[in-house]
C-alpha cells in the first residue's frame, strides 16, 4: 500500500513579500502547532543579507495565515552568525521547544529556544556540542523509559540523543539511513516532530536521491512505541514529490522539505517548503495513513 499526499489547492500558502527586506527572497521549512484554536507557523526567511531568520504567522482553518511584519526570532549570537533556520516545534509541559539549526563559520548545529507566546523566546544555545554538520532536529512529544529523545542527523543518517532535563544530550543511537536503490538512497533526516498512534509512532521524513542534481522528497517510517530505534515499517515510495513548477524551479531546485504534521478534523496537514521559495500544504486522511501502519 503506498500512501500520497494531497497538495492544498491553495497552495503555495506563503512566499516571499516585497518590502520586507529579511523575507524578500525566500519564505520556506516551517514548524506549525495547533493550540485547539490557533495554528501556529513559524517559518524561515531570507532576504537581501541571505542571512535565515524565523517569522511568525497565525490561522484560524490551518489555510489562511496573517503574519508578522517582523521576524520573532534572530541571529543573536556568533554561532548563529550565518542564519538560525529550519525550525521544529515541540509543546513539552507548558512551553514550546523550538529546535534549530545554528548555522555559522562552524558549520550547521542543533541549537534549542522555549516559548510560551511565540514572541518572547528563552535561549538554550547550542545542545548538541560535537563539532560536526549536525541538523534536522526535533523533540518527541513526551518522556520514554523516563528519558526525553531528540532525533537529529549525523550525515547521511537519522540519530536519536537521550537527555534527562532537555539541555544535556548523550547516548547517541543511529536509528535509519539511506537505501541503495530507493528514492532516499543519499541521506535522510526527520521531518516534524513524531505523532504517537495506536501503531507506533509516525515519523514523517526526508529522503534525497543522489541525481544528477540531487532530489528531495518526503516519506513515513513507523517506530514502535517503546522502543522507538526499532524502525518498523517505511515508505517504500515518497510520499511527496517535486512535480509543479514552484517546488522543481526555485531558490534550491527539486526540493520538497518539511519540518511540520498537524493533526485536524480527521487529517494530518504536512507544510513544506518548496523549492527553498514557498511553504505549502499537502494533506492525507488519517485512517489512511493508519490502514497503512496496519497493513
Amino acid at each position: 500500500m503506498d500512501l500520497k499526499l494531497k497538495r492544498h489547492p491553495l497552495s503555495p500558502l506563503l512566499a516571499p513579500v516585497p518590502g520586507h527586506i529579511w523575507e524578500d527572497k525566500f519564505v520556506f521549512n516551517c514548524a506549525v502547532v495547533y493550540d485547539g484554536e490557533l495554528f501556529h507557523l513559524l517559518y524561515r526567511a531570507q532576504g537581501q543579507d541571505m542571512v535565515s531568520r524565523i517569522g511568525y504567522a497565525v490561522s484560524t482553518d490551518g489555510v489562511h495565515f496573517n503574519r508578522l511584519e517582523k521576524p520573532v526570532f534572530s541571529p543573536a549570537c556568533q554561532d548563529e552568525l550565518y542564519g538560525v533556520e529550519d525550525p521544529r516545534i515541540t509543546k513539552l509541559g507548558d512551553k514550546y521547544y523550538m529546535l534549530y539549526t545554528a548555522y555559522s563559520p562552524k558549520g550547521p548545529r542543533v541549537a534549542m529556544a522555549s516559548t510560551k507566546n511565540f514572541i518572547t523566546w528563552e535561549r538554550y544555545g547550542i545542545v548538541i556540542k560535537d563539532e560536526i554538520d549536525n541538523k534536522d532536529a526535533a523533540l518527541f512529544p513526551e518522556k520514554i523509559n523516563g528519558k526525553y529523545i531528540m532525533i537529529h542527523r549525523f550525515p547521511p543518517d537519522i540519530w536519536f540523543a537521550y537527555s534527562d532535563d532537555l539541555i544535556n544530550w548523550g547516548n547517541y543511537v543511529k536509528v535509519a539511513g539511506p537505501r541503495e536503490g530507493y528514492w532516499d538512497n543519499l541521506k535522510v533526516g526527520a521531518g516534524a516532530p513524531p505523532i504517537k498512534t495506536p501503531y507506533g509512532w509516525l515519523l514523517l521524513y526526508h529522503g534525497v536521491e543522489d541525481a544528477p542534481r540531487p532530489i528531495y522528497r518526503l516519506g513515513f517510517m513507523l517506530l514502535d512505541l517503546n522502543d522507538p530505534t526499532k524502525v518498523l515499517k517505511r515508505s517504500e515510495k515518497p510520499i511527496l514529490e517535486p512535480e509543479e513548477d514552484w517546488e522543481i524551479f526555485g531558490g534550491v531546485p527539486n526540493v520538497v522539505f518539511s519540518d511540520a504534521m498537524v493533526e485536524y478534523n480527521g487529517q494530518y496537514y504536512v507544510y513544506y517548503g518548496a523549492a527553498d521559495n514557498y511553504i505549502a500544504l499537502a494533506t492525507i486522511s488519517v485512517d489512511e495513513v493508519f490502514e497503512w501502519c496496519k497493513s
